[in-house]
């Protein structure tokens, strides 16, 4: 497709495969999931990953690598982020020499997929209007099962129409429920972290619990898993945590990224939070002990070392 297309024809144009090309930046744990269910609907895609070695499966399956997000963006009618912090999605949108927005062409639509400030996200969406683009905040949850399955909860925030136009590109990776303007995905989805974050502590706590009343664990797990205390995280994180698996699905240090954001928007809010508190305080000591890089499930080892006890031993 000619790039030299306008803006209003692009913007108007059905997404499907043979009308629009898509671009991908962040290729990591969740992100290569997500861009490969693009790539195997048949959308032509071209990936950035700032270590390139990343996108190599992508690659090797018909991506084209890209050497920075504009450059991605340039060969792109809509362009997806999936990237770690905050300062990343800035840099990786608003760079005025790197950055996507200064590739994307009018009438092109900027995606932003990282959970990230809302603020920053109705930044974006006026830098995008400033040079006839449009930009949508879409944050996603599910984690890493989630992403390899096409199961993922996407909040989008943004204009309603430009949202609905994406649903083509969204239904190969989830279920997509629009929230509101600007900024509205992403709070959605730290409303979505803090309702986890007391629900992890919950579990963890549950499952010390059991073991120091010696009770078989898995048995217990299985047993209130069908019951009031079942859960999305007892599902996805139970069998992990007894078989000491930790391999990360979400990075500790982007959950305590995500809380971190949380409890700037409540103390602008004027409001107070003490179970997203405590959980944040819980998931730094993870930091402290150089686990960042482990999953979200490594809770367990938190309140372990606060009872001096592990669930792979025997309780004294």
């Amino acid at each position: 497709m000619s790039s030299s297309a306008t803006g209003a024809n692009v913007s108007d144009r059905p997404i499907s495969p043979d009308t629009t090309r898509v671009a991908w930046v962040g290729t990591g744990v969740m992100g290569q999931s997500m861009a490969g269910h693009l790539l195997a609907a048949g959308y032509a895609l071209t990936v950035y990953n700032r270590t390139a070695s990343k996108a190599e499966g992508l690659v090797s399956r018909g991506a084209t690598l890209a050497e920075s997000p504009r450059a991605a963006a340039a060969a792109a009618d809509v362009i997806f982020l999936m990237v770690g912090f905050p300062s990343d999605v800035r840099s990786t949108s608003l760079d005025p020499s790197t950055g996507a927005l200064a590739g994307l062409a009018p009438g092109g639509v900027l995606v932003d997929m990282t959970t990230s400030d809302p603020t920053l996200a109705a930044e974006i969406a006026e830098a995008a209007a400033a040079k006839g683009c449009a930009a949508v905040d879409a944050p996603v949850s599910g984690g890493d099962r989630g992403a390899r399955n096409a199961t993922l909860s996407i909040f989008a925030g943004g204009d309603a129409a430009v949202v609905a136009r994406l649903a083509p590109l969204f239904k190969l990776m989830g279920n997509a429920l629009y929230m509101g303007g600007p900024g509205a995905g992403q709070r959605a989805k730290l409303g979505n972290q803090i309702a986890i974050a007391s629900t992890m502590v919950g579990l963890v706590e549950g499952m010390v619990y059991a073991h120091k009343a010696g009770l078989d664990v898995a048995k217990w797990l299985e047993a209130i898993s069908t019951g009031a205390a079942g859960s999305k995280s007892l599902d996805l994180y139970g069998k992990r945590m007894l078989e000491r698996d930790m391999a990360a699905g979400f990075y500790v240090r982007h959950f305590v990224k995500d809380l971190g954001i949380c409890l700037s928007e409540c103390q602008a809010m004027g409001l107070a939070l003490p179970g997203l508190a405590l959980a944040h305080q819980l998931y730094v000591s993870l930091l402290a002990h150089g686990e960042g890089g482990l999953g979200t499930q490594a809770l367990i080892l938190a309140i372990e070392r606060l009872n001096n006890t592990c669930l792979d031993k025997k309780p004294e």
